[in-house]
């Protein structure tokens, strides 16, 4: 069902209410603005389908109850972009949220399985993808964009179902919550512009005080494509902002040394990156930012490393979960070197499975030997 009015829109909200599921997915467009643009929102409950045009509606807020109704299971596959359209279009996020590409980790699939792989393997349905990269802006939408937009959903609840139950054969069906709730936490797409320095490529190159530069020059920057709603690169590239900071350039004149600098910036902008610059430049030390490059002064950590990965390469085998999805090496890698804060190996269900263990083995109260071909793991305890 095509809809493209807000009565209809209403009258699906209600019924919807009265599923047992809510499959949910967007499509939209992002190349040319800094918010991404809703084109399409598609639905599929108990027995029905719904493919919705925002650019028909007077009001996606009415959405909301349905979003948040606690009686119907929410279910997306790789639902991050699309639980932020949908906080930023509906001021809601969808509760309560199973998501199957998370799902699907558990159940011995790949890490960050496509959603056309999933069909495939818990289906048995080969999807077209012919209208993948297709503008979904423009209008009328075809026969084909419109069957594509469906296909998206429409798989959704059957593999809702299947999985639920396979998780709850295997026991496991309740290590995803921690996941799924933090899925929905608004905080998630609350940034703090003051932060994106840190995420600019190359920004490693910089010495602290001109980090204090990129800090002040990446959150104008930040605010200004918020403001504009373009992309952040139309505004200044990364590249150019670190290349300004290197240079430490505190008038116009050095700004428009960096390669590109004059066409990106005009000269009110100009003058208000330069003096931001000339400000964070002259700060004091105590002011300036530091980044995490513990990883080059720290010992090295190979042998932990490896005892680590071999004990992490036994329990995913046993428990059908590929080891990237149990433990990535950068978990890793800040473990052996004696963290333990902020680090998802050693929170939920990962924990349980492999964390605590590797606690142990760093520790010393592990030994790992081989018995033939296996790999054993003894408590020095005695215990196995």
């Amino acid at each position: 069902m095509y809809i493209e009015d807000q009565e209809a829109l209403e009258a699906f909200v209600e019924r919807a209410r009265c599923s047992s599921v809510l499959a949910i997915d967007t499509e939209f467009l992002r190349e040319k603005t800094y918010y991404a643009r809703l084109c399409l929102i598609q639905f599929a409950t108990d027995d029905e389908v719904a493919v919705v045009d925002p650019f028909c509606m007077e009001d996606l807020h009415v959405l909301a109850p349905l979003l948040e109704d606690a009686g119907v299971m929410k279910v997306l596959h790789s639902g991050g972009q699309d639980l932020e359209i949908l906080w930023h279009e509906v001021g809601v996020l969808p509760q309560p949220l199973f998501d199957t590409q998370v799902a699907a980790a558990l159940l011995g699939h790949t890490q960050q399985i496509g959603y056309g792989a999933l069909v495939g393997a818990e289906c048995g349905v080969a999807l077209k993808k012919v209208d993948s990269f297709t503008d979904w802006s423009r209008r009328p939408l075809s026969e084909s964009q419109l069957r594509y937009a469906a296909d998206d959903v429409i798989y959704l609840p059957r593999m809702y179902e299947h999985m639920k139950q396979e998780l709850e054969r295997q026991g496991r069906l309740h290590w995803l919550d921690p996941e799924f709730a933090e899925m929905c936490d608004p905080a998630r797409f609350e940034s703090d512009e003051r932060e994106r320095y840190r995420r600019l490529k190359r920004v490693g190159q910089l010495s602290r005080k001109q980090l204090a530069a990129a800090r002040e020059v990446a959150a104008w920057r930040e605010v200004t494509a918020q403001k504009r709603n373009v992309p952040r690169k139309w505004v200044i590239t990364d590249e150019q902002i670190v290349e300004a900071c290197k240079r430490e350039a505190r008038t116009i004149d050095d700004l428009f040394m960096v390669r590109g600098m004059r066409e990106k910036l005009n000269t009110r902008d100009a003058r208000t990156v330069a003096g931001l610059m000339k400000k964070a430049l002259e700060s004091g030390p105590q002011s300036w930012p530091e980044l995490d490059r513990s990883g080059r002064n720290e010992p090295n950590v190979d042998a932990p490393l490896d005892l680590m990965s071999a004990l992490v390469r036994l329990r995913a085998k046993e428990n059908g979960v590929a080891f990237p999805t149990l433990a990535s090496h950068d978990d890793l890698v800040r473990m052996a070197r004696g963290y333990r804060q902020g680090i998802d190996l050693l929170r939920g269900w990962r924990r349980a499975l492999v964390g605590e263990e590797l606690i142990e083995l760093l520790e010393g109260k592990l030994v790992l030997s081989l018995d033939g071909h296996d790999l054993r793991v003894t408590r020095l305890d005695g215990e196995e």
